[in-house]
């Protein structure tokens, strides 16, 4: 529990959560004990040794390290640690915090491959104490892994774009001349927010948890959420907490066997997806390198199989210093990106399908991220059906779910939302199918999907207000999907969600396009647990 004394702020009116931005940041007051814990790399191999970097206002404190799963089980700790007191830069979101070594461990040469959560803890007095979490992964160690043992890849460059420890990240900030920007650069030398690694029982989601009546002002729970309980305003967008932990779980307690890595493994060490037939990935994975996609693009050609139940492909990103900074100047990459103009402009942190860039993820995971975005929270679709409308019922993957043309899967579950990628498409004859204009292989075939919007429909009713709006730009809708018609007035306006299928070389892609779908795993929804039983399953070899 982390206790601070009551105090005042002035609220106006006119305020909403679009115009606010707060972010977690270190008191540094030496009468509020604190500690925050960051290490000095995000993965590491068996055998390796880790080092911590803290800084506490705190007498001593305790740091514990946890292999997370079903059951997490504590496989280090220390007690007692001394006390050091570091000030955190102005720019630590930018450049890291560059705190001292406080701790270090040699990981066990048998330690498995997995994602392992570290606790920092002091007491703050009066019986309560101050909690950090942080976070490293264990990468595997087995160089031949049998054909039915999947590797699951952690989107951490998206992680890494909503952390705003520090002062900013992908989205907000303090960085700029006037301090009040978004930073093109992010640090891993610093603390993970408080959300992205851990979260209490019962954190709302941002999807809404049930359709608003007419007329009720629309709302954004996870905001008033996470300002209520001391969380990062970014919570519920990213993270192993929120989206990825749901599928290890369920996929641990349904017997599957996988190993872990983060997207700086997949971008610098490709040869541990190599060792594979199928790869994973789920929940939010927005951020992407140009080498991570070749890494994967090289996988699925040469025979592999990718399993991805995942939304929002959408942003080009580079890594720097061997993966401790990363660069994404996202919308304003024509302007300010300093390889444009270059020879290294293909390595524009724009959208993939930007021409500039030219190239459209649906070459890649078989949907597009500037045909969705959003839907089911907010004035995002609000009343949407909030699962997928199945249009070919009789491919493989919906095998055993008893499903019918135009019947919703996921929907109770609620496995439609947030963020969702699709594709330019048109209807013949009942069906859909992709158009191409947006650079979709015509390979691709569409078996569900639902609308998605880029902006929020602002209704005038008293006391509404929304945190995208109609029509005030962001990061996403300054820009115009390929294949819109010229003089279109209003281009970003309507997308889709999709689930497709798509063969690519030798092998094959499978895309459920939704943040969402971990939902229906956890919530216990059958055909989407069918469905990702089906997928596994016939890409591991385990049936046809």
């Amino acid at each position: 529990m982390n206790v601070v004394k009551r105090h005042s702020v002035a609220m106006h009116p006119g305020d909403n959560w679009h115009l606010a931005h707060w972010y977690e940041a270190p008191r540094e007051d030496p009468a509020v004990p604190e500690v925050y814990t960051y290490t000095d790399a995000i993965s590491y191999a068996p055998g390796s040794e880790v080092a911590f970097h803290s800084s506490t206002t705190a007498v001593q404190w305790t740091i514990q390290v946890w292999r997370d799963g079903v059951t997490p089980t504590l496989v280090h700790e220390a007690t007692d640690l001394p006390g050091r007191f570091v000030a955190a830069p102005a720019d630590a979101y930018r450049d890291g915090c560059k705190w001292p070594v406080s701790h270090r461990w040699q990981l066990p040469l048998d330690l498995p491959s997995g994602f392992y959560r570290v606790a920092s803890t002091c007491a703050a007095g009066t019986g309560a104490s101050f909690l950090h979490h942080h976070f490293f992964v264990v990468t595997p160690a087995d160089p031949a892994p049998p054909r039915d043992r999947f590797l699951f890849i952690l989107p951490t460059s998206t992680w890494l774009a909503y952390n705003d420890w520090g002062g900013a990240n992908s989205y907000d900030g303090i960085d700029g001349a006037n301090r009040n920007q978004f930073s093109p650069t992010l640090s891993t030398e610093r603390p993970w927010t408080r959300g992205l690694v851990w979260l209490p029982p019962g954190a709302p989601r941002l999807c809404d948890p049930q359709h608003r009546r007419a007329w009720e002002a629309p709302r954004y729970p996870t905001k008033e959420w996470a300002f209520t309980n001391g969380f990062a305003q970014y919570f519920a967008s990213a993270g192993w907490a929120q989206f990825d932990r749901h599928f290890a779980v369920w996929a641990e307690r349904e017997g599957y066997a996988f190993d872990m890595i983060t997207q700086t493994d997949l971008h610098y060490r490709p040869e541990i997806l190599a060792r594979y037939g199928t790869a994973v990935i789920v929940g939010h994975d927005e951020y992407w390198t140009a080498d991570m996609r070749r890494t994967v693009d090289a996988f699925v050609d040469g025979g592999g199989k990718l399993a991805r139940f995942a939304g929002n492909y959408l942003w080009q990103v580079r890594l720097e210093d061997e993966g401790r900074r990363q660069v994404c100047y996202k919308a304003r990459a024509h302007d300010e990106d300093p390889v444009r103009g270059t020879d290294r402009a293909h390595l524009l942190t724009g959208a993939w399908e930007d021409p500039a860039i030219g190239w459209p993820g649906a070459t890649t995971v078989g949907v597009n991220g500037l045909q969705g975005v959003y839907a089911s929270w907010g004035g995002l679709v609000p009343r949407s059906s909030r699962g997928f409308t199945v249009y070919r019922p009789g491919h493989w993957a919906f095998a055993g779910t008893e499903i019918s043309y135009g019947d919703v899967i996921g929907g109770e579950a609620g496995v439609f939302g947030y963020e969702v990628d699709g594709l330019d498409y048109t209807f013949r004859r009942g069906l859909p199918y992709p158009t191409g204009d947006d650079g979709a292989p015509g390979t691709i075939e569409i078996l569900a999907m639902a609308p998605a919007v880029r902006v929020e429909e602002e209704h005038r009713g008293e006391g509404f207000r929304y945190y995208l709006g109609n029509g005030r730009p962001n990061s996403s809708t300054k820009l115009v999907p390929p294949g819109t018609p010229a003089g279109d007035k209003d281009p970003q306006h309507y997308g889709s969600g999709m689930i497709v299928a798509m063969p690519r070389g030798r092998g094959e892609v499978f895309t459920a396009g939704s943040c969402e779908w971990v939902m229906g795993l956890a919530r216990g929804d059958f055909c989407t647990q069918q469905i990702t039983r089906n997928v596994l399953d016939r890409f591991l070899g385990r049936r046809a």
